[in-house]
């Protein structure tokens, strides 16, 4: 286990996107445990999905994009989305003999000698030429913080910790943040709690019809500028607005998603607004999102002024030895297969010495 071991390419994550990249590794002639190795901290198959809550059935979810090779048929719409996604991942792994290594978590990305890297893991060091770094951003729940924080006498908890609605049965609940997470989170919690309080910074986008190939390009074009210039990604939702299906439609008549405001402080017994409005809360749920899990790079130092990592594509600017799937423009399901793509053909010119086009 001490021994550090060579592979030309570690596959850093295996949800959707660090998937797509080991399946593009192995239809380019790329062999597991010879040529390349998938390291996966999650205890199973599935990503962050398998850390959902079992309320979000598969039906509720915005959609899942087929894994390249291989569709996700006959899909139960009300089966937890935790067991249909962890059990279509598993299927998957031992159909194209991926052998995802697990549970390993990843500690530290250094600069090796040669020109490799060393990846430092809870199993030993890796020694590479390329890292596909699929890490997501489910271990890094966003905490936003507000005066009076930490005097308030109920329960705070952020989306990463939600287990279900019936737990706030006959509790006031105030529900932070304009996601497809808070609108389902508000929808799931009204019929148990003694109240419900929707909070955003910015007043929500909901979006009527279907979301078409142009308006998908346009919004993932969006994100893709921002890490272009080295700053924080956006989320590609955050662009496209929230669906409005009937279950929002008859929240947003019923009033449970009747938007707030945020509020400038948090009291003790609630929330309040600079002018004097106050309500009450038993709960504070943090439906905050979250940010890229890259804290294992930072002895490359890679990230630009702006906070973020520049990256066109797929690879990092600063070391194109590195690329970030699921990051920014790639952090869709339709968009961390293609990224897969694109990063193992880029991989593969580093690999044999070609240019690569920029």
């Amino acid at each position: 286990m001490n021994a550090t071991r060579e592979v030309e390419v570690v596959v850093a994550g295996a949800g959707q996107a660090g998937l797509a990249g080991a399946y593009h590794l192995r239809h380019s002639g790329f062999e597991p445990d010879r040529d390349f190795v998938v390291l996966d901290h999650s205890p199973g198959p599935g990503g962050a999905w398998q850390y959902r809550w079992a309320s979000l059935t598969y039906g509720k979810v915005h959609g899942m994009h087929a894994l390249p090779g291989m569709e996700l048929t006959d899909a139960d719409p009300s089966r937890p989305s935790a067991d249909v996604i962890g059990e279509y991942f598993d299927r998957y792994e031992r159909a194209f003999d991926l052998r995802v290594r697990r549970p390993v978590g990843i500690r530290a990305v250094r600069e090796g000698d040669g020109g490799r890297l060393l990846v430092e893991t809870s199993d030993g060091t890796w020694s590479t030429r390329a890292l596909l770094n699929a890490t997501g951003t489910w271990d890094r729940p966003f905490w936003p913080r507000y005066p009076g924080q930490e005097d308030f006498r109920g329960r705070q908890l952020h989306t990463a910790q939600y287990a279900g609605p019936e737990e706030f049965a006959g509790q006031r609940v105030v529900v932070v943040g304009g996601g497809a997470s808070g609108t389902q989170h508000l929808l799931e919690i009204a019929p148990y709690a003694a109240a419900t309080t929707w909070v955003t910074r910015r007043p929500p986008v909901f979006r009527d019809g279907p979301f078409d190939q142009e308006a998908g390009r346009a919004a993932v074009a969006l994100v893709e500028e921002r890490v272009r210039r080295g700053l924080p990604p956006r989320s590609v939702v955050s662009v496209t607005g929230l669906p409005l299906n009937d279950a929002v439609r008859q929240g947003l008549a019923d009033g449970v998603l009747e938007r707030q405001p945020m509020f400038d402080r948090i009291t003790p017994d609630g929330v309040e607004w600079r002018d004097g409005r106050h309500v009450a809360a038993d709960v504070i749920l943090w439906a905050t999102g979250f940010r890229a899990a890259l804290d294992h790079l930072t002895p490359l130092r890679l990230r630009e002024p702006g906070g973020g990592i520049r990256v066109e594509g797929t690879r990092v600017v600063a070391d194109p030895r590195i690329h970030l799937l699921g990051y920014g423009p790639s952090a869709s399901t339709v968009g961390a297969n293609r990224a897969g793509r694109t990063a193992v053909r880029d991989i593969r010119r580093l690999l044999a010495g070609e240019p690569i086009a920029a």
